[in-house]
């Protein structure tokens, strides 16, 4: 039996093979970079081996470095993870001929599937439906362009040995598959050290829906359902579910039996997916083949109740797979949430910095019998680095139906507490509170369908509007009664508190609404009258709160029933953030109100003449010169940040007037690039 692990890789999912390795009484080892000296996998392997400076390039991907370090431990074994070394064939043959086992399919069937071209032309070969596209090396942008042609736009250029949304590019145009051939194959160098490109035609209102197969050394494979993963950003998954809510039974037993003749095809032995595109009238077609475990393993962990991770373990050593197809059973549902390092009102751009907060809902089962999981690799004070994926968790919910798991992911993401850097938590409430994700009708074009001019913010939905002024009322008055306290013993006078408050509620997307707030005092509740000032409707409310002053995560019971969302002091108020939607609370007394509207509007900077950084990250190339005039929609520099390439684009035709910078620069959020003439 396998008795030391090294896990060759980072973050969230080295912790997640260390929780396994342990329940099997298996020693771990983690190597680390730099940057990752005081990473959470670190703390909790058995050893952990330094390997390198911060970039991949020079740590987590080079080979030598990772035998030292087996040697160095006595390690008999080694997990992958995802990314970085995990489909690379010449590694899992290096590990081979060193008598290391390797926690992943056998060279073989890396080589077959894992290589995107090589795994269509044998899927073809073996009669699977495929997406049209070109799976020959493309040379250079200009046969990138002729190719597009000829297979018709809009295309997908791929990586070859890609994964995870790196070094995939959609082009609807010659400029675009010009420029999206070299970010993708600058991206595909720097990620995987593989720069090979292929071509596919992008099919248009798809679905994307993966299989599950877990095989074994003895010719045994079974598949363990399929996860929707539509919800996609850039090509990056960001929802994912198992079951899907669109296929059915017949459909669902058909890619099944295609994956497992597939894996069979190439002696699969280990956990893999075979990924499809499924139009509206359920016809799928084989994209490709991840020859590793996938980052939304946990949602079909979740409803199968199997360990992928064991059974990888157990694969590796030799151990025929005691699970039958038939022992299968899909149990309730279960949703996954990426939650990123991404700020969501700047184009989803990367973020780094200290994690000032994280403080994630319990992992538990709760007395609806719904389950909070949440994979994980960092912890609160720790930094999110510029030179990995921007990961920070994985927070998955399950429930015996659809509506249970996805109400139990609401309220989750309602109590998931984080600061010190930007993230995506509000996109994913809006998506879930979305009247479209929640009847199943989701495509993988959907986020750029319903937030074209990306996201400003969830919808304000008026019934949580109330109850937040409601709640932002009682806060300020529980805190001016504590302050009257304290001023009162001093002096034996304590300064009156008013009963009624003016709440000023302001939202990006509506104008400023306000409300009259009148709090009675009650035993254990406050019975609050809130009057909005346009219509003159009161509505009355029953609300108590264990809110602290202070405290950021704010959970009320309004007429009963549980009312949760975070807040930060601001000058005048709070700063809210629920269900996608942010609002900023001014609480005042009516007269500081009336006095309030004639104080008079600050005028934000005017920026039109800067080009600025959207995120830290390196400069990759400026494409323009001083002198120069651009055109509206022009490239004029390329900014890398977390492994992904960003071209900034002129808003409209002007000329350099300065260039501020140089490739090779480090820049701050909001660094002047480049100036243009007034």
């Amino acid at each position: 039996m396998i008795k030391k692990i090294l896990i060759a890789n980072r973050g969230e999912i080295a912790c997640r093979v260390i929780k396994t390795a342990r329940t099997m009484g298996i020693k771990t080892v983690a190597v680390y970079s730099d940057a990752d000296k005081n990473a959470l996998h670190v703390e909790m392997a058995d050893e952990a081996v330094h390997i390198g400076a911060p970039a991949a390039s020079e740590s987590y991907l080079v080979m030598d470095k990772i035998i030292a370090a087996i040697e160095d431990t006595g390690a008999d074994a080694v997990h992958p993870g995802y990314g970085f070394l995990s489909e690379n064939p010449e590694f899992a043959k290096l590990l081979a001929k060193k008598k290391i086992t390797f926690i992943g399919p056998n060279p073989h069937a890396i080589v077959s599937m894992g290589d995107k071209i090589t795994s269509k032309k044998l899927a073809m070969e073996a009669g699977v439906s495929c997406v049209p596209g070109h799976m020959g090396l493309i040379e250079d942008a200009e046969e990138a362009v002729k190719i597009s042609r000829k297979v018709g736009y809009p295309v997908m250029i791929k990586a070859s040995a890609g994964g995870g949304g790196k070094g995939m590019r959609i082009a609807y145009n010659d400029i675009e598959a010009r420029e999206g051939f070299q970010s993708s194959k600058n991206e595909a160098a720097n990620s995987f050290g593989d720069d090979r490109i292929f071509i596919e035609k992008f099919v248009e209102q798809p679905r994307h829906i993966e299989i599950q197969v877990l095989g074994d050394k003895h010719g045994n494979v079974i598949y363990l359902g399929e996860r929707e993963c539509s919800i996609q950003r850039r090509n990056q998954k960001v929802i994912e579910e198992a079951p899907s809510p669109f296929l059915d039974e017949k459909t669902r037993k058909a890619m099944g039996a295609e994956s497992v003749a597939l894996a069979k095809a190439v002696d699969y032995d280990s956990a893999g997916t075979v990924e499809f595109i499924v139009d509206k009238d359920k016809n799928f077609y084989f994209l490709e083949m991840n020859t590793r475990l996938q980052v939304e393993h946990p949602v079909t962990e979740l409803i199968t109740g199997i360990d992928l991770v064991e059974q990888m373990i157990k694969s590796a050593n030799g151990d025929k797979l005691s699970i039958k197809q038939k022992d299968v059973k899909l149990n309730g549902w279960a949703l996954e949430s990426r939650i990123y390092a991404e700020d969501p009102y700047r184009n989803f751009l990367p973020s780094i910095g200290r994690l000032t907060r994280y403080r994630p809902p319990a992992e538990a089962t709760l007395p609806s019998g719904a389950i909070i999981r949440n994979d994980t690799g960092v912890y609160e004070g720790g930094e999110i680095s510029m030179f990995y994926d921007p990961m920070i968790a994985k927070l998955c919910t399950w429930g015996e139906d659809r509506g249970l798991a996805l109400s139990t992911m609401k309220d989750a993401l309602d109590s998931f507490q984080l600061g010190g850097i930007g993230h995506n938590i509000p996109f994913l409430q809006a998506v879930y509170d979305h009247d479209r994700f929640e009847r199943g009708d989701i495509t993988t074009g959907f986020i750029a369908e319903e937030y074209p001019e990306g996201f400003e913010g969830a919808p304000v939905n008026s019934g949580h509007r109330r109850k937040i002024a409601a709640v932002c009322a009682l806060m300020h008055d529980i805190a001016e009664n504590r302050a009257a306290q304290i001023s009162g013993s001093l002096d034996n006078h304590a300064r009156h508190v008013p009963d009624i408050w003016a709440v000023q509620v302001k939202n990006p997307l509506e104008e400023d609404v306000h409300y009259s707030v009148d709090i009675e005092d009650g035993e254990g509740l406050r019975n609050i009258s809130v009057d909005d000032e346009t219509d003159k409707a009161a509505i009355e409310m029953e609300v108590s709160t264990g809110w602290l002053p202070g405290q950021q995560l704010v959970t009320a019971y309004i007429n009963s029933e549980p009312f949760t969302f975070s807040a930060k002091k601001s000058a005048e108020g709070y700063t809210v953030e629920h269900r996608g939607a942010s609002y900023d609370i001014a609480v005042r007394s009516p007269r500081a109100a009336e006095l309030a509207k004639l104080m008079p509007v600050k005028l934000a900077p005017d920026t039109s003449n800067l080009l600025l950084c959207p995120m830290p990250g390196v400069i990759v190339s400026v494409l323009v010169e001083e002198g120069q005039t651009v055109e509206d929609g022009q490239a004029l520099a390329i900014v890398e940040a977390m492994k992904m390439e960003n071209t900034l684009r002129a808003e409209r035709k002007a000329v350099v007037a300065k260039v501020n910078c140089a490739a090779g620069d480090n820049l701050a959020v909001d660094e002047v690039i480049m100036e243009f003439e007034t």
